[in-house]
């Protein structure tokens, strides 16, 4: 696989998201293909490659991270994948609605699509069907983050369901990646150790389910690594934390690092995240620093 022309790849949705509070109402850009690519960027995006798909009048997020020195592979949709979330008085309390979505990727559109490793940062359970999960891990180790198949549409609200193909479809998977909530729908477990050695007897080679607070867990080669929570100075935005976690694994690994180390840049690139709005904004450096902390 060393021949191929990126060393990563991630295949998601850039979304437009409609952010509504009782001062204002803000269109930006979200979904985990930008907050995963925003990470990379910071770290080292030679050898990356974003796989997106935007209807024509939201194309200006696409080239907001092709302006960062990232290569964008855009593709057509008649629509874009449109998430509105609205917060009344009470921050902690969302209603979220699905307005538009995207046409699935395709055999067809993504056949040109190589890497050492790709990401499937699905957002809806429509994102990525088996044939095209098929396809890609024929040429390419695959990693997935769970959220998406997970979530089911229905008149524009957003629904947790069981991921119906799983047991055919995890046995291309290499690397899958849930939250707590995520795991158990998945699993029905709610004991991390024991929701890891189910995914893993499903054919997933390695397992990572972070804890919040609590930490992560990956189990990989028949070992469990325990990854440390780092202490956050103030937890300020909480978007997109999951996907600078994959990010910053994955980026990790494709060096060389070994599963605790990939597991622990990736645990303090989130600490960093917290604190700051938007997108993973720090260095490598900062990172590190958190770790030897």
């Amino acid at each position: 696989m060393n021949n191929n022309p990126y060393n990563l790849c991630c295949i998601g949705y850039i979304t437009r998201d409609k952010i509504v509070t009782p001062q204002s109402t803000v269109y930006m850009p979200g979904g985990t293909s930008f907050y995963f690519a925003k990470a990379i960027k910071q770290l080292n995006p030679e050898g990356f490659l974003l796989v997106t798909a935007l209807a024509n009048e939201d194309r200006e997020a696409a080239e907001d991270i092709r302006r960062d020195g990232i290569e964008v592979t855009l593709l057509p949709t008649a629509h874009s994948h449109c998430f509105e979330n609205i917060y009344g008085d009470n921050p902690n309390e969302r209603r979220q609605r699905v307005t538009a979505t995207a046409d699935p990727f395709t055999v067809e559109g993504l056949k040109d699509v190589q890497a050492n490793i790709i990401h499937l940062g699905s957002l809806l359970a429509s994102d990525f069907s088996l044939e095209v999960i098929r396809h890609l891990a024929s040429k390419s180790i695959l990693s997935a983050d769970v959220q998406g198949f997970l979530r089911k549409v229905e008149n524009e609200k957003v629904f947790p369901v069981d991921w119906a193909e799983k047991k055919e479809a995890l046995k291309y998977i290499h690397t899958l990646k849930a939250n707590e909530d995520e795991m158990e729908v998945l699993t029905g477990c709610t004991e991390p150790h024991e929701a890891a050695l189910l995914i893993a007897d499903w054919g997933v080679k390695t397992v990572l389910l972070t804890l919040g607070d609590k930490g992560s867990l990956i189990y990989t080669e028949g070992q469990f690594y325990d990854i440390p929570a780092y202490p956050t100075l103030q937890v300020v935005d909480a978007t997109g934390c999951g996907d600078t976690y994959m990010a910053g694994y994955l980026y990790k690994r494709s060096q060389g690092a070994s599963y605790q180390e990939a597991g622990c840049f990736a645990a303090a690139m989130c600490t960093l995240k917290l604190q700051a709005h938007g997108p993973f904004n720090g260095t490598e450096a900062m990172v590190n620093g958190i770790i030897g902390k």
